[in-house]
């Protein structure tokens, strides 16, 4: 990042609930932190845990089925530090059964929840407020 602190910057975007949205998503998501003035590493994890975090709500929120409905990603910068919020109207998410596959079983697929929290300092699901089901949040200090 550079020397210059940011204060507070926001944006969000909403896409539809589809694996199809995730280039979107990821172009959205590079787009906010090239605003940001992050470093190309963390521009990429961020990236990264935010695809995987969008994924996870197509295929277990809404178990991959078609839906004309929208998940919501807001990106936020306060006193250097970055908040990225889900929101979507799927299955309620059981935090108990949030996990990540074991490291060592080698096969495709199983392992966001490990990357995102690798890259993230902090991964906390909420209540979402109306109309909202579901509301991640993720948060790293830069």
């Amino acid at each position: 990042m550079s020397s210059e602190k940011i204060n507070s910057k926001s944006e969000n975007k909403d896409f539809l609930v589809h694996s199809s949205s995730l280039k979107d998503v990821r172009s959205f998501s590079r787009d906010v932190f090239d605003k940001f003035n992050l470093s190309q590493d963390l521009k990429d994890e961020l990236v990264l845990a935010i695809a995987e975090a969008a994924q996870n709500i197509v295929k277990h929120a809404y178990q991959n089925e078609e839906t004309q409905d929208k998940m919501e990603i807001r990106i936020s910068l306060k006193n250097n530090e970055l908040e990225i919020g889900f929101f979507d109207k799927g299955r309620p998410v059981e935090k108990d059964n949030v996990r990540h596959r074991k490291i060592d079983d080698i096969k495709p697929g199983g392992l966001g929840t490990f990357f995102i929290q690798q890259i993230m300092d902090a991964v906390v699901f909420k209540e979402g407020s109306k109309p909202w089901i579901n509301h991640l949040v993720l948060t790293k200090k830069l």
